[in-house]
Formats: structure tokens, sequence, C-alpha cells
């Protein structure tokens, strides 16, 4: 397939007076080309606007690498719109992995009722864990059983539990910790 160009443009020799910098050069090959550029990413992209913004994406692109573009390798043309494709198929590829993100943003999103949006499910299971908690708090001595009442049922920091108690406040710790440790104990055998 040949690609026509006008006849008095060498693209080819505007690419490399657009590399050392001549910005009428590059104007003119962006002259005889942008339609054909601008046709390629339309038929990939399949919108008129994301292809005006491809082809724009691409030729800023060319501008800012003209001097990578080698003659002995193809001609401008097919260089060019290489370019434009490319750009073209990651637009393609970057809407299509947004597209998916979304999707699954909005599958995340939606509000499904579940087995805990029961409040009788939840109340039950409260009061289940309620119970199992109360056997477990029977199975402490009854100094681990004050310190977890004092510092978890009413509230009561370390020092108000050490005061409440008449204990010193490393006790106070002590016994709130190993009381802990053994009422995790128990409710694993409940």
């Amino acid at each position: 397939m040949t690609l026509d160009v006008p006849p008095g443009i060498d693209c080819a020799q505007m690419l490399g007076l657009a590399a050392g910098g001549d910005q009428d050069a590059f104007a003119a090959v962006y002259d005889v080309t942008i339609n054909r550029a601008f046709g390629l990413a339309l038929r990939v992209v399949r919108d008129r606007g994301q292809a005006e913004e491809v082809a724009q994406e691409a030729y800023l692109h060319l501008w800012t690498h003209a001097a990578r573009f080698d003659p002995a390798r193809g001609s401008a043309i097919s260089w060019i719109l290489m370019a434009v494709h490319g750009a073209a198929v990651n637009r393609v590829r970057s809407s299509s992995r947004r597209a998916e993100r979304e999707s699954v943003y909005e599958r995340r999103a939606t509000v499904r009722p579940s087995v805990s949006d029961d409040h009788t499910h939840d109340a039950v299971g409260a009061s289940l864990d309620g119970a199992r908690v109360r056997l477990a708090l029977a199975g402490l001595s009854p100094v681990q059983r004050q310190a977890v009442e004092l510092a978890y049922f009413e509230g009561l920091s370390h020092s108000e539990v050490a005061a409440r108690a008449g204990i010193p406040l490393g006790t106070a710790k002590t016994r709130i910790r190993s009381a802990l440790i053994s009422l995790r104990e128990l409710m694993k055998e409940i």
C-alpha cells in the first residue's frame, strides 16, 4: 500500500529539519499528514473528540521526538501513522481499564442486604456473645473479675481501678492484663 504525500513535500526531510527545531518544517509535515492521522485515530478510538486528542498527543510526541525518525527504517508517513496508531491503542486500553475500574467500584459500592443487616440476627448474636462472656467471667478469680468489671464495664482508667480497689497502679495493670489473658483462654473453651 502506497501512502500518498502531496508533491513538493518531502516529509523525511521536513522531519529532519523539525528535529533541529524548525517549527515551519514540522507545520508542513502536520499539514500534509493530519487528515490521514486523524482518520486512523478515529477508526481506532471511534469517538471524534478522543480522536482529536489522540492526534494532538501523537503530534506533540512526534515534535519532541522528531530526531528519532530514521529514514533507513521506513517512510516518514509510516513512522507518523505508527505513532498515531500507538497513541490511539493506548487511549482505547486506558478507557477500557477505566471502565473496568468504574464497574468494579460500582459493584462494590452497591449496598446489598446481608445477614448482619438483620437486627434480629444481631440481637441474638449479641445475646449469645454476652452469655459467653458472663460464663468466662465466672471462671476468673475474684480479683481478676473485679479488675475487668471496673476497667471495661464501668470504663475506669488503670489509675481509677487502682484507687477504687485500693491497690498500687502496677498491681491494677497486672490484674487487668492477666484477667484478659485468662478471659481469652476461657472464651476459646466456651
